[in-house]
């Protein structure tokens, strides 16, 4: 598969964007994109994936075989952190919008069945990395340490407009010290200017001795660049234009989020102790705000 995904290049009913294991040629990490209009419901099974029902817009009820929650959402990635809903394997799933709504659905190849569960807003650890023009917040609501799961391990990250991120370049494709094994998925989204024009940022990938692979792209809403190795950052915002992108992270070893820096920028992050943080941070909390 390309490793630039254009929004509904990879479009199956009901689902707007489709990214498994299968198509992606890689073992454990995916993601599927929900766009219901108001009233709509999609039905679904998990099968060998344990899975997260993460708004991006909107909220629902979630029916998973016989409970369900109602996931109150947000507006908008760039107005709150969001509540969620975690799907275990081999699950009959049941997402309904009643005024309609985005969802992201995060997943993992899985082999241990855990409950399903609600994960509120409230607990979501919001972390601020960085510092300057490498200021980023992180919304760490499935990791390790934040979240239980088999698998799975997911993350957003919210980028002012200007500001890089996931910087410096790091990887985690060779499982041993320090670095765990990791395929991972960026899904993306651009605010808009104060007119409504929409927006784009800038994502690079690069490889290393054994691992090819070379992407320097634009993207925008609903945009999605697979990684399944190689140095990957930044991430650009560009003037203007805040962005926001989902991490979706799996691999055979531990569910450990370890990665190794690019020795030529690691440096980088020696400099962040003499700088700022960006004060537009962070951009949301769970409070829902109202954008200008």
């Amino acid at each position: 598969m390309n490793r630039l995904l254009r929004r509904g290049q990879t479009a199956v009913t009901p689902f707007e964007l489709v990214v498994t294991p299968q198509n992606a040629g890689w073992g454990y990490s995916g993601l599927r994109v929900l766009d219901l209009t108001i009233g709509q419901r999609a039905s679904f099974t998990t099968g060998d994936d344990e899975m997260i029902v993460l708004p991006l817009s909107g909220g629902c009820d979630v029916t998973c075989d016989d409970e369900r929650v109602t996931l109150t959402g947000r507006r908008s990635v760039f107005s709150r952190v969001t509540d969620f809903a975690y799907l275990p394997i081999g699950s009959a799933v049941t997402i309904r919008a009643a005024n309609g709504g985005r969802f992201a659905l995060p997943s993992a190849r899985a082999t241990q069945r855990l409950p399903f569960r609600y994960g509120p807003a409230e607990s979501v650890p919001v972390e601020l990395r960085g510092a300057g023009q490498a200021s980023r917040q992180v919304n760490n609501f499935c990791t390790p340490e934040s979240f239980e799961a088999d698998r799975l391990i997911a993350v957003e990250v919210l980028t002012p407009g200007g500001n890089w991120s996931s910087y410096p370049p790091h990887k985690h494709d060779e499982a041993g010290a320090g670095e765990t094994a990791l395929e991972e998925i960026y899904y993306f989204e651009v605010a808009g200017s104060p007119t409504g024009a929409p927006g784009a940022g800038f994502q690079r990938v690069y490889g290393h001795p054994g691992f090819d692979i070379d992407v320097c792209a634009e993207v925008r809403s609903g945009d999605v660049v697979l990684i399944p190795y190689g140095w990957h950052g930044p991430s650009m915002a560009a003037p203007g234009y805040d962005l926001y992108y989902l991490n979706v992270m799996a691999g055979a070893g531990e569910r450990k989020w370890l990665f190794s820096d690019d020795p030529v920028h690691a440096w980088v992050r020696g400099s962040w102790e003499h700088q700022q943080m960006d004060p537009r941070l962070p951009l949301t909390s769970t409070t829902e705000r109202r954008r200008p």
